[in-house]
């Protein structure tokens, strides 16, 4: 899931090589913790919202197939944004 997150997410972006994604296990689930470029943060969220919606909801399906729980986290300045 992380791999794919990372290939959707570097199509999106102008600087992909500010881009990082983490993931981290936390009370039951997989939480994929995006980093990157500030002029990239908009790019990744969208017009209100609706491309990192459609991200999040792409990866859970996935996750879906492979009975796992994810949520997926934009983080500034190592604080985490939904």
């Amino acid at each position: 899931m992380k791999e794919t997150l990372i290939f959707i997410l570097q199509s999106l972006v102008d600087v992909p090589t500010n881009l990082s994604v983490t993931e981290t296990q936390q009370e039951g689930k997989i939480i994929l913790s995006i980093k990157a470029d500030p002029s990239d943060i908009g790019k990744i969220i969208g017009k209100s919202g609706r491309i990192i919606r459609a991200i999040r909801d792409l990866i859970k399906i996935i996750a879906v197939k492979h009975n796992q729980y994810v949520d997926v986290v934009i983080t500034e300045n190592d604080e985490p944004q939904s």
